[in-house]
């Protein structure tokens, strides 16, 4: 499986309003889609989320991210939860501990 650590900062004060939305929709479409979802998590000190991402679909993780926001179930999610989002970063991770 593709792991992918995503941090998002989050707009001051917008916490509770991102949490809302990204768990409301994100979240379930993510699921519904084919990706794992290892966990997610606040850094309440600098207003960041972090989760991680799993895809072990077809195509690799960029090729599968790319394909979900172009699905149509996905498109239709408005307003955009990005909107709460100041900066974005993703990375390839992959364990190290014994299985």
């Amino acid at each position: 499986m593709e792991l992918q650590l995503r941090m998002y900062e989050v707009h001051p004060g917008r916490m509770d309003d991102w949490l809302q939305e990204w768990t409301e929709s994100v979240y379930p479409l993510r699921l519904e889609f084919g990706f794992d979802l290892v966990g997610a998590w606040v850094i309440e000190e600098t207003d960041t989320f972090v989760w991680i991402l799993g895809w072990k679909g077809n195509g690799d993780l960029d090729d599968a991210d790319r394909r979900y926001y172009e699905w149509p179930e996905r498109a239709a999610v408005t307003p955009n939860p990005a909107r709460h989002l100041l900066k974005t970063e993703h990375f390839p991770i992959r364990p190290v501990l014994p299985q």
